[in-house]
């Protein structure tokens, strides 16, 4: 058998895990530390599924009505599975977020802080919540402006919300080193422990500066569409 049969014979899955082992060695620190959000947005339950049959238990929905349809179901089927909401989430879809998911990565306005922590008194579920930054300052994007991170931090949690850490999308097309050292330092002085940043192209950079949790789509499950991570 040649060495490069082994290789050969990864998934996917293997090479992501051993791409955040390998830039947490780097860093110094643990690869059991990063958290890998397999994003399984716009992907039919069959092609998660063998996601699910080799052991992953942590996934990524943009939209609560999708996940509302596929979910349920494979958690019957998969027990253990922990579902993160990536994507922006509408205020009046709070109640429901709040019932199906057990993180929440884009919380990016005060009106969303008010309509999750109603949501959270009313069913007894917390889940995590991670404070979105707009760090590149990009019009288009979702999140709160940087100077605005310690203000809707407090009113986060002053509504209840367990406020885990922060999430950052960089700009498209640069480099994001910078962008992510930013957002750990914000975290840093905010005293949150978890940084949600890192996708298929540049998660390896993101473990080495700090994420936490790194939100992997097409490089696990193939571009489908504009929507992969």
């Amino acid at each position: 058998m040649t060495a490069a049969t082994p290789s050969a014979a990864r998934t996917p899955l293997d090479t992501i895990v051993a791409g955040i082992a390998h830039a947490a060695r780097l860093a110094g620190r643990e690869a059991a530390d990063v958290t890998l959000i397999a994003v399984s947005k716009t992907h039919p339950a069959e092609a998660i599924r063998p996601l699910l049959d080799a052991g992953h238990r942590v996934f990524g929905e943009n939209r609560v009505q999708e996940a509302e349809a596929k979910w349920p179901a494979l958690r019957t089927d998969y027990p253990g599975v922990a579902l993160h909401l990536i994507g922006q989430l509408q205020s009046n879809k709070a109640d429901d977020a709040v019932a199906l998911f057990d993180a929440i990565h884009a919380v990016d306005r005060p009106s969303l802080v008010d309509a999750l922590g109603k949501a959270m008194a009313r069913t007894g579920r917390r889940p995590d919540c991670f404070v979105q930054v707009n760090i590149g300052a990009e019009e288009q994007k979702g999140g709160c402006g940087i100077a605005d991170v310690p203000a809707l931090i407090a009113r986060a949690r002053a509504a209840g919300l367990p406020v885990a850490g922060l999430m950052c999308i960089p700009p498209a097309d640069v480099e994001p080193a910078p962008y992510f050292a930013l957002l750990a330092k914000l975290a840093r002085e905010a005293g949150l422990p978890a940084l949600s940043m890192g996708m298929s192209s540049d998660y390896e950079t993101a473990v080495t500066l700090g994420a936490t949790h790194v939100r992997v789509g097409s490089a696990l499950f193939g571009a489908r569409g504009s929507a992969a991570a």
